[in-house]
């Protein structure tokens, strides 16, 4: 028993401290503190004395046993239901025995003690652990509950700022057309002006018309022709006419007068066509088209259908097109060229490049070559880490980005794998490089990636050092090295060139430091320079999704300084910086250039290799990505349509008998799964076309599944795992799911695959050869041929050929093969025979009957 306190002690017995205190002074103990640690020895003499005090005496000989029993509760939090937390009491008892032996003391622990002890110790961590777990949990649902409120908050934002957005629009709306309205109004009193001024121009002089003479016009009568309106009015003199009526003649009693009346409407016809410059867009509609010629839109329409299109009005049709039909109706076309808002944005941020503030910024190095010459095992010694013990296969399968701290530096290394299928990550890595490190094996020289890696710098225009990797083997050659890369252009410094050679060994470390030095020589020549004050640019290096963390990009910060909450626009991407990571998994603040990070945030998965550039105002990155998505969403529709003309006419030219196999792929990583999808398209044949359904970066999910089941497609996963739901889907549907770590296996497997359903080869091999002594004739048994088998062996079973000089005559199968009056199954060299050929009756002498066998041999890629 662990020794406690007075008070302790008082608690456990459930006796008052001072009565505890009495009965140890009673005992002979000189204890008065309450928080004095009492000893065995003292609890043992305490229990002696009660035991005396009650009149009983302690045993001498016989051992006796003294049982303590302890219960203690808690609470502990659950995960309950709708994101609730639910609260568990937990009790834990504790039992503990001691002996006490002859001399009044208590024994050490037995066995059973031991155990219950071991026991509760292990409930007890078990019941932390669980705790742990709880907190855990209930922290991750927090989490994910606060993300959900911030994507509500977010909506609810989204959905004000549309709700503005579009009463602006109807004020705007409103306010051109009250404007409309009065300049209609403005136009018709400017036309009513004008036809008084008009009218005021042609009305006779009063001074002729006072000159000659008038007579007063008798009143009209009532009820007379004309009514009180009629042509003539009182007191005035003068004939009025109804308007419309042109040119009438009145008679009167006294005299006939004339009145020219001129009711001309005050429109003119123009005398000549209105000849219009129209701006024609990329695709424009009919309607739109019509209006900017200010003419009808089925004049429009009639023209098209002349020119041999059938369209509607409200149709979209293109530039050219467009263009002929302005030209057709008489009008000047001229091809508009309109600015998107992703070159406006590009002209504002490149509005804000300049020469001040710029400092040196550290060299941005790429790893390249062949697959397993020591690139990442050279960048393991630098970075004293490893790397190549987490990759599959010991090779690695993903672009990494590290930053590492040198006497002469920073540095910023980029690792990029050496097999064959990773050809596009290669050349990314080449373009956003300073300088190339070309890593070549000392034992086995310029390899096709190799050269690969050379040509790829030499197109993005950076400095190679090449370092020529384990030269602590004993049968390295570096002047072999040295001598295959010159066939390539690739000259060493010894032999009068401007490309480095250092020889260095991964293992040992030798020659790394030489190696640093030419690589930030390099950079001095270079001048590198970045200004860390203005928004940061850059370029995405890999992408993926990450469980609990959503879309992840791998950005290399180019130009200026990344920071959390910037909004930054990745391709068709866009999103504010939640959080940012290095190399390492520690969060940072802020990236300066030439530095890699890891950025989350983003609205979805970016493609490696797009342009990273932070953008102040959050409207304008979301106009851009838009335009890229719908952009892009076109092109992948004109591909498509382009390619199902292409299948068809494939597929016209071979009678349709070209067999396809369809792969669904998803990834980890946005690099992967690019290359897994270009190697497997590369594998189609003339006999099997490699379909890819969709490609993907992220988990099998339930509509993974639906798909592959519509598309009758394998379902490919690579370093990823389907979910339960897709997992329960694919055992309901007795589907197979592949999933690999290595890309050379999953590539043999689709070769495997691809074998399997190409037409196999048929080979024949002949068995033997008869010649044809006589032949006899009978109406009981047909036509028999007497024959000598002269090699090889004839089987019953197997298919023949009859040939007459040396020319096949007939191919077919035996009827019947007898040796004197018995039917045999084969006929062994040097044997006679009578052969029955069937369903041929033309065998003569001297005919000679080949025995064959065919097989199928696969096809292998």
């Amino acid at each position: 028993m662990a020794n406690n306190t007075v008070k302790q002690f008082a608690e456990s017995v459930k006796a008052p401290v001072e009565r505890l205190l009495t009965q140890l002074q009673e005992a002979g103990l000189d204890i008065k503190d309450p928080e004095h640690v009492l000893s065995e020895e003292e609890k043992m003499k305490l229990l002696g004395h009660l035991r005396q005090s009650h009149g009983k005496k302690p045993a001498a000989t016989s051992n006796r046993k003294i049982t303590v029993k302890r219960r203690t509760t808690g609470e502990a939090k659950a995960a309950g239901g709708a994101g609730k937390a639910r609260t568990v009491a937990v009790e834990v008892r504790k039992k503990r025995t001691f002996t006490k032996d002859a001399e009044g003391g208590i024994g050490g622990k037995s066995d059973e003690q031991k155990r219950l002890e071991a026991e509760a110790e292990e409930a007890r961590k078990a019941l932390e652990a669980r705790r742990a777990e709880l907190e855990a949990d209930n922290k991750a649902m927090d989490e994910a509950a606060k993300a959900r409120r911030e994507e509500r908050e977010a909506a609810e934002v989204e959905a004000q700022r549309k709700a503005k957005e579009e009463a602006k629009r109807k004020a705007e709306q409103e306010a051109i057309e009250k404007n409309a309205e009065k300049v209609r109004k403005a136009a018709a009193e400017k036309q009513a002006q004008k036809a008084a001024a008009e009218a005021a121009a042609k009305a006779p002089d009063p001074e002729k018309a006072a000159a000659r003479p008038t007579r007063k016009a008798p009143p009209a009568k009532k009820g007379a022709r004309g009514g009180k309106d009629g042509g003539r009015k009182e007191g005035d003199g003068q004939l009025h006419l109804a308007a419309g009526k042109g040119r009438r003649k009145k008679k009167s009693s006294q005299r006939n007068v004339k009145v020219e009346i001129d009711n001309q409407h005050t429109f003119e016809k123009p005398t000549a066509p209105v000849i219009r410059d129209v701006e024609v867009p990329e695709t424009i509609t009919v309607a739109e088209l019509a209006q900017r010629m200010a003419v009808k839109g089925a004049d429009v329409v009639k023209t098209l259908m002349g020119m041999g299109a059938m369209v509607t009005i409200n149709q979209s049709i293109d530039q050219d097109t467009a263009i002929l039909v302005v030209e057709e109706m008489g009008h000047r076309a001229s091809a508009a060229v309109e600015e998107s808002v992703e070159d406006t944005l590009l002209q504002s941020q490149q509005g804000e490049e300049s020469t001040e503030g710029q400092e040196t910024r550290p060299p941005v190095v790429t790893v390249m070559g062949h697959v397993d010459h020591g690139k990442t095992s050279l960048l393991d010694y630098i970075r004293k880490s490893r790397v190549t013990a987490g990759e599959a296969g010991g090779i690695t399968q993903h672009i990494g980005a590290y930053h590492v701290e040198t006497e002469g530096g920073v540095v910023s290394f980029l690792d990029t794998p050496g097999h064959a299928a990773f050809t596009s990550m290669r050349a990314r890595g080449a373009n956003a490089t300073d300088v190339v490190i070309l890593v070549v094996a000392a034992d086995d020289g310029a390899m096709p990636q190799t050269v690969e890696a050379v040509q790829h710098a030499k197109a993005a225009g950076v400095p190679m050092v090449v370092a020529v990797n384990k030269i602590d083997k004993e049968e390295a050659d570096p002047d072999r090295v040295r001598n295959d890369l010159s066939a390539h252009e690739v000259i060493p410094e010894d032999w009068g060139g401007e490309v480095p050679f250092i020889n260095v060994s991964a293992h040992t470390g030798q020659g790394i430091d030489e190696l640093l030095e030419a690589v930030l020589l390099q950079s001095e020549i270079l001048e590198l320079k970045a200004n860390p004050e203005k928004p940061a640019s850059g370029v995405v290096i890999e992408s993926s999704v990450a469980k609990g963390r959503g879309p992840v990009a791998t950005v290399l910060v180019q130009d200026g300084t990344l920071r959390k909450s910037d909004m930054i626009l990745c391709g068709q991407e866009f999103g504010r910086v939640r959080a940012m990571y290095d190399e390492n998994g520690q969060e940072v603040t802020e990236a300066g250039p030439s530095i890699p990070v890891s950025v989350l945030g983003l609205s979805g998965v970016p493609q490696a290799g797009d342009e990273a550039l932070v953008v102040a105002d959050e409207r304008k990155a979301r106009e851009v990505a838009e335009f890229r998505q719908t952009r892009e969403r076109d092109a992948k529709l004109k591909r498509q349509q382009a390619a199902k003309m292409e299948a068809l006419f494939e597929q016209m030219k071979e009678g349709g008998e070209r067999a396809t196999l369809n792969i669904l792929l998803k990834t980890d990583v946005q690099g992967s799964c690019e290359a897994l999808r270009e190697s497997f398209v590369k594998l189609s044949n003339e006999e099997v076309k490699v379909n890819v359904v969709t490609a993907g970066v992220g988990g099998i999910n339930s509509s993974d599944v639906d798909l592959a089941m519509a598309s009758e497609a394998i379902l490919i996963g690579f370093n990823v795992r389907a979910d339960a739901a897709a997992r329960k889907l694919l055992q309901e549907h007795e589907l197979d799911v592949h999933y690999f770590s290595i890309i050379y296996e999953a590539i043999d497997v689709i070769k495997n695959s691809i074998s399997g359903m190409m037409t196999p080869d048929i080979k024949e091999d002949i068995l033997g050869t008869a010649i044809v002594k006589e032949v006899f004739r009978g109406s009981g048994f047909g036509q028999i041929a007497g024959s000598l088998v002269e090699e090889g062996v004839l089987r019953r079973s197997c298919p023949i050929r009859v040939l007459r000089d040396n020319v096949v005559i007939h191919e077919g199968e035996l009827d019947s093969l007898r040796r004197f009056k018995d039917d045999v199954n084969e006929v062994q060299s040097g044997v006679e025979c009578g052969i029955g050929v069937k369903n041929y009756k033309d065998v003569r002498p001297g005919d000679q009957i080949e025995c064959f066998t065919r097989t199928e041999v696969a096809k292998q890629l």
